[in-house]
């Protein structure tokens, strides 16, 4: 059977892209904006050996599969074209036709960007600080100059908050700091420590537009190397740190806010009653906590998919939860949870600009870090993207508060740091 016959037999005749093989065969819409290639037996065999996202990233990531058009629009169309249903007897006629059990039996090794357990560097105790550290560098510590190209200027490497529809990536990302400051009543004088901060961005926003003595520690040495030279550009070392340091090591306390962007989705479900005592315990009463972090819509999925393509090659070891889930995680240590908002929609645009910067830098990205990871990088922007726009995957922003002994908050009684409203004449 050609290649194109079992693409058809899985997507169906009228899937909305081309479709292309090395043994000559043919399916699709000619001309389609987008087009998906075969190009060798082995993104055959790595599709039968994993045969979900995983064995589709595997032909990807390698180079035995080719995606010509936008990736985003690629991954649209093949999902809503997945829509034949087939029984386990048609699966198997489809296997045999291709090959047979042969091509189950000769197993083809993953690329190397691929994360394994069994590979030495990624061992021990999961969540400890010496395995949090490698996995943390495996996505991390790529390249500055990479992520410059596609994080733009502000180096911000979480969801941006879009103030209006045609806001700039780097209007919407210097929008979700001030919005984290706001939320935390930040005022000169105060303190603040974030937590996985990064490339330095709320810390320098903080010691720049509030003159607040600003800490940020992260397990990535070349975040906090980019981190300390951008403070020392900007003449804020006496207000400013970024320090290497994995955040169960501060040994400073008496902070008046906390911020965590981006964070917890590393911490993994068992350490999260720590983490949120540990942070509750770095606070003076009256001090606020601003969590921002990628959640599940529920508390039914499972925490981390470990043959999935986002832990496999992009965040090894990282858990997702419930926003309910954390929520009541932050209650049990004491917080006082005072606002939430979900932020998915965007996410969605954030990771459309990352894409675009992408495509922008591809050349050089590639001469920078090699097709292989710059292969994964289109695919799980353009795969996040999609999640957010379906609601798979959510952005929560949780504000809460360390309360006094007589339960005083020193919260305002509404919402601060918000625009006033245009109220109707």
């Amino acid at each position: 059977m050609a290649l194109a016959e079992v693409f058809e037999s899985f997507v169906g005749p009228d899937a909305p892209l081309e479709f292309a093989a090395y043994d000559g065969s043919r399916a699709g819409a000619a001309g389609s904006p987008v087009k998906i290639t075969v190009r060798s037996p082995v993104a055959v065999a790595y599709l039968a050996q994993a045969p979900s996202e995983l064995g589709l990233a595997r032909a990807y990531v390698a180079g035995h599969l080719d995606v010509e058009g936008d990736m985003y629009e690629a991954l649209a169309r093949m999902t809503k074209a997945q829509s034949i249903s087939m029984t386990v007897a048609e699966k198997l006629r489809l296997l045999q036709s291709l090959g047979g059990p042969k091509l189950l039996l000769n197993r083809m090794p993953p690329p190397p960007q691929e994360v394994m357990q069994s590979r030495r560097w990624l061992t021990g105790r999961l969540h400890s600080k010496s395995r949090d550290a490698k996995a943390i560098s495996h996505h991390y510590d790529v390249s500055n100059q990479f992520y410059e190209w596609v994080l733009g200027p502000s180096m911000a490497y979480t969801c941006a908050c879009y103030p209006h529809q045609d806001a700039t990536l780097e209007e919407a990302q210097a929008n979700k700091f001030d919005l984290v400051a706001r939320k935390l009543g930040l005022r000169e004088g105060m303190r603040l420590l974030d937590v996985g901060c990064g490339w330095g961005g709320m810390v320098l926003h903080a010691a720049r537009e509030y003159g607040v003595k600003a800490l940020g520690v992260t397990l990535s040495a070349q975040q906090a190397a980019w981190a300390q030279a951008a403070i020392e550009r900007e003449g804020l070392s006496g207000l400013a740190e970024v320090r290497h340091l994995d955040y169960r090591d501060v040994p400073e306390t008496g902070f008046d806010a906390v911020s965590s962007i981006g964070l917890t989705e590393h911490i993994g479900k068992q350490n999260l009653p720590s983490y949120f005592a540990f942070l509750f315990g770095k606070l003076n009463v009256g001090g606020r906590l601003l969590n921002h972090c990628i959640t599940r819509p529920d508390n039914i999925e499972p925490a981390i998919r470990k043959r999935g393509f986002i832990n496999r090659y992009v965040f090894p070891d990282g858990e997702l939860e419930g926003p309910g889930y954390l929520i009541s995680l932050m209650h049990d240590a004491g917080f006082e949870v005072r606002h939430e908002e979900n932020l998915r929609e965007h996410y969605a645009k954030t990771l459309a600009a990352w894409g675009a910067n992408l495509d922008a830098h591809w050349t050089e990205a590639v001469a920078e870090v090699g097709q292989g990871t710059a292969r994964v990088w289109r695919l799980y922007m353009a795969g996040s993207r999609l999640a957010f726009d379906r609601n798979h995957i959510e952005l929560h922003q949780v504000l809460c508060v360390r309360l006094g002994a007589d339960g005083k908050s020193g919260m305002p009684l509404r919402p601060d740091w918000e625009a006033s409203p245009v109220l109707a004449s």
